[in-house]
């Protein structure tokens, strides 16, 4: 029998052991976490839309009208009008033929994937895809070849030597870099290969592009360039679940063939009709997209000028390089004695080596928030400055 005590223990050693945080009350930047107050920087609600009293107030009046759960699988009778309304809605938002909305982002992932290729085929998967893309592949049962991260040259000579079905997959915002796929270049190789392009824009929907359509949109692309574009709304649209939109034929498709949409119970649909008010929020609140791309590029600045490393990301995403787990460690809980909620990421997360600290910034950010960060990790620079100290 394996030893898990002594797993654990090990990952305690390396810096690598997590413990969940508990938290009270709304998702909003002023959380209370495990009793304290503390201002976060970590989460992935980009537009503040988490704790909109308008979709509470659209979520209270449906369970009132549908009541609470989902009940069965969608195949069964658990197929809402909220969730058809949703995904006609969410095909009219990406500007698709068609849609299916999913339990969460990770099975929408796995669910596409394994329907969309099996034995015999080949999927072509970026380096940093996230985990429930390499999960995906698995599944699938496909050969799987991982092209280095962002690399269309690679994945060209990749593609000229295959044969058979292809499948070439790809986040459009990365959630640990912050940056952005090549989406044009992919999607002009694998018209050139016959590839079908799946784009997982989780980290895109609700911040980039028109109205907050995503990075798809933002570069023009149509349904023809990306067949099947992948989403979640827990995220920039502040709920829960995730879709697939792409052709009604594909999308027929995966209804018979995609495990992880018909052996599930559908999701509330009061989730679902929360959801479709949010839609209209985001297509017509742009203040919150101009308030976000102020704040990052205030932050960009502060915390360039302080000496910090960050990365290529014009997105929420602002990773700040340390390198080392048990120095980012130390950043983080130096910030949080400071009131700021700024988590450490290690591998395998991200590659060894690449420990940073995540900071991801939200619309409902105040510039006195941010400033409060800046403040922070001025303080805190001399805990980099010590470990740069040691390595010259």
């Amino acid at each position: 029998m394996r030893d898990f005590a002594a797993e654990l223990e090990q990952r305690r050693q390396s810096g690598l052991y997590r413990v969940r945080r508990q938290v009270s009350g709304p998702q909003q930047p002023l959380l209370v976490s495990d009793g304290r107050p503390l201002l976060s920087f970590c989460s992935n609600d980009y537009l503040g839309m988490a704790s909109h009293p308008e979709l509470s107030r659209v979520a209270a009046g449906a369970m009132q009208a549908n009541g609470l759960g989902g009940a069965a699988s969608h195949l069964i009778c658990g197929h809402h009008d909220a969730h058809h309304q949703l995904e006609q809605r969410l095909a009219s938002f990406t500007g698709r033929s068609s849609a299916l909305f999913f339990s969460t982002g990770y099975m929408a992932n796995m669910g596409v994937i394994a329907a969309l290729a099996g034995r015999g085929d080949t999927i072509f998967s970026d380096r940093l895809n996230h985990a429930s893309i390499i999960d995906g592949c698995i599944l699938s049962r496909a050969r799987v070849r991982r092209y280095p991260h962002g690399d269309t040259e690679a994945l060209e000579a990749m593609l000229k030597s295959t044969d058979g079905h292809k499948l070439v997959v790809t986040d459009g915002v990365f959630s640990m870099d912050g940056d952005i796929a090549p989406l044009a270049e992919l999607a002009r190789l694998c018209r050139r290969h016959e590839a079908l392009l799946v784009v997982d824009d989780a980290h895109g929907i609700g911040v980039l592009g028109p109205q907050g359509r995503g990075s798809v949109a933002e570069l023009g692309l149509s349904e023809e360039d990306v067949p099947v574009l992948i989403g979640t709304l827990g995220k920039g649209i502040g709920t829960s679940g995730a879709f697939v939109a792409g052709p009604e034929l594909l999308m027929d498709y995966l209804v018979q063939k995609a495990r992880t949409y018909i052996y599930t119970t559908a999701m509330p649909p009061a989730i679902a009709s929360a959801t479709c008010a949010s839609l209209d929020l985001v297509e017509h609140e742009q203040h919150r997209r101009e308030h976000l791309v102020k704040l990052i590029s205030a932050f960009r600045q502060g915390a360039t000028e302080m000496g910090y490393e960050l990365m290529p990301s014009r997105t929420p995403i602002q990773p700040i390089m340390v390198g080392d787990n048990w120095m980012a460690l130390a950043l983080s809980r130096a910030l949080e004695e400071r009131g700021l909620l700024v988590t450490a990421i290690r591998p395998p997360t991200v590659p060894e080596g690449e420990a940073r600290l995540r900071v991801t910034l939200s619309a409902a950010h105040a510039m006195d928030d941010l400033q409060q960060l800046l403040d922070g990790l001025s303080d805190c620079r001399h805990i980099l400055n010590a470990r740069e100290e040691q390595v010259v």
